[in-house]
């Protein structure tokens, strides 16, 4: 009989990619193969993956270095799993001394349409890709997207504010895993670690002035 079970959720922002953004770079595939590489033994059921170019290539290198992946997991393509705004912040959510006028000016540079679109997009996500799994045993999934919605993801599960995936960032191919475990609070086990990778691989995509 299925009961809740753990879900661990592998969440990596996708590789390098080139200027136009339609293909990695050689590094960006580098970084991807050395990611799955790490990822090699973890028994995953589902390879998610934003449709773009950069998070499909980026899905796709890692799932051949994938040696427990079924062939029926092979890597899929949903809109939720994309490049959007997941929440639109007003000026009442930031506190005292928070620059708002920042972060409100960096949204609005999105159309609001787009902006609509990513909401509803978002919550599609949440229910997607969030919480425990009914089964015999915890369910690995791994989640190939961008900065936005995996700041989303870290906030929620820490239950920070919604405007909070604002100031979170991401490193090209960096690893993530959270943990959803029935009666318990979501756990944040890894953030944005980059340790399979060589130095000179590590920090792209990443505000020059937060590389460490």
């Amino acid at each position: 009989m299925d009961t809740p079970q753990p879900r661990y959720l592998y969440i990596a922002r996708h590789a390098e990619a080139t200027d136009d953004e339609t293909a990695l770079t050689g590094a960006g595939r580098r970084q991807a193969a050395l990611l799955g590489r790490r990822l090699r033994d973890v028994p995953f059921s589902a390879v998610h993956h934003g449709p773009l170019a950069r998070t499909t290539q980026t899905a796709r290198l890692v799932a051949e270095q994938l040696d427990r992946l079924p062939a029926d997991a092979a890597p899929r393509a949903a809109e939720h799993a994309g490049d959007y705004v997941p929440y639109e912040p007003v000026r009442e959510d930031f506190p005292d001394g928070i620059d708002a006028d920042r972060y409100l000016d960096f949204v609005a540079a999105v159309p609001a349409d787009e902006r609509a679109r990513g909401t509803r997009l978002a919550e599609q996500a949440v229910r997607a890709y969030t919480g425990p799994v009914d089964g015999s045993e915890p369910r690995h999934e791994l989640l190939v997207t961008h900065n936005f919605l995996a700041a989303h993801l870290v906030r929620a599960a820490l239950d920070a504010p919604d405007w909070r995936w604002l100031g979170l960032n991401f490193a090209n191919a960096a690893l993530t895993v959270i943990r959803y475990a029935p009666g318990r609070p979501d756990t944040v086990l890894l953030f944005n670690d980059t340790g399979h990778l060589p130095a000179e691989l590590r920090w792209t995509g990443f505000p020059p002035e937060l590389h460490i």
